[in-house]
Formats: C-alpha cells, sequence, structure tokens
C-alpha cells in the first residue's frame, strides 16, 4: 500500500457557486447537508461520496467540478 496522502481543496465548488450566484447556505439547504458537513468542506477535510454526489446532482456538474484533489509527498 502506498503512503502517498492526498489533499483536498473544495475551491472549484465555491468558485462555482459565485459563478451561478448561489451561496453556500442555499446550496446546504436544497442538498440538506447538515452545517458541520458544509464547515468541514470550508476547512478542506474530506466528506462522504454522499453529500459530494448530492452537491453534483443540485449543481448538474461532475465531481471535477467541484473538488481538487492533490498528491502530498
Amino acid at each position: 500500500m502506498s503512503d502517498k496522502q492526498v489533499k483536498i481543496s473544495y475551491k472549484p465548488l465555491w468558485k462555482l457557486l459565485i459563478d451561478r450566484e448561489m451561496s453556500k447556505t442555499d446550496l446546504r439547504k436544497k442538498t440538506q447537508i447538515a452545517p458541520s458537513t458544509f464547515t468541514k468542506m470550508n476547512n478542506d477535510q474530506q466528506v462522504s461520496l454522499d453529500v459530494l454526489v448530492r452537491i453534483c446532482a443540485e449543481l448538474e456538474c461532475g465531481l471535477d467540478d467541484i473538488v481538487q484533489i492533490e498528491s502530498v509527498k
């Protein structure tokens, strides 16, 4: 098994929300995601795939439109 770690960033999601003139609160309410989960996302922490899929479904986009993954050495 590899010792590589990854860093997750939700910057693409925040930019997409700005482009669509939607607030984080609006998205959270529409997707019924817990405030604590959004706090994790604001801190670039991992959240469940289910959460990301709900966001993609609401915004009609792909995972690569909302998440950026980088390898950390």
